[in-house]
């Protein structure tokens, strides 16, 4: 048997041919990716739309139990609440769940469906960020509580280390625990 070697002649044809079909896969797979960010886009928007839904029924959950339970937390007696409070003013800005009020404390409720560690710092922030956004309020005691419908032990120590307050649902009940807590 022979041996024959084959060889190709590379034109200038056969590189642009080979340049066409390449760039027509490029574009077949541009137009894929496109096609894939829209899909994601879609469920980052139903799984977005979900978490509001549950952080819309633990706000309207804990919002209802203090509005329709004893006023006395913290240690005071609040004959104000207000939901959803949120202010603009010298590029700060920031809302509040729930704001409990009377005539020499202010209660601030950040309210989460499931709360984690790191929403603390944002918890502590708002304080500062109160005073600042209704100055009327300066002298005022801040309380400050995280309200969620799960806690587990490590964000629960934290939230005592912090001076915050604990409201969680246990049942049917909404438990307050303010444990070393702080006026701010």
């Amino acid at each position: 048997m022979e041996n024959v070697s084959v060889y190709q002649t590379v034109t200038p044809e056969s590189i642009w041919a080979i340049l066409h079909e390449t760039n027509k896969t490029l574009q077949e797979t541009s137009a894929l990716q496109k096609e894939n960010e829209k899909a994601i886009k879609e469920l980052q928007k139903t799984v977005g739309s979900w978490a509001n839904n549950h952080g819309t029924f633990a706000e309207e959950y804990f919002f209802n139990s203090f509005e329709n339970g004893q006023q006395n937390f913290f240690g005071e007696n609040f004959d104000q609440i207000q939901k959803n409070l949120s202010s603009f003013w010298q590029g700060i800005e920031d809302e509040y769940d729930i704001v409990l009020y009377n005539h020499t404390s202010v209660a601030l409720i950040e309210v989460k469906y499931k709360a984690h560690i790191n929403d603390i710092p944002n918890v502590l922030k708002k304080a500062e960020t109160f005073r600042i956004l209704f100055p009327n309020y300066k002298d005022f005691k801040i309380f400050l509580g995280l309200a969620s419908m799960a806690f587990y032990p490590d964000l629960e120590q934290e939230c005592i280390n912090e001076g915050i307050a604990i409201i969680k649902q246990v049942g049917d009940t909404v438990v307050i625990n303010d444990t070393n807590l702080k006026a701010f």
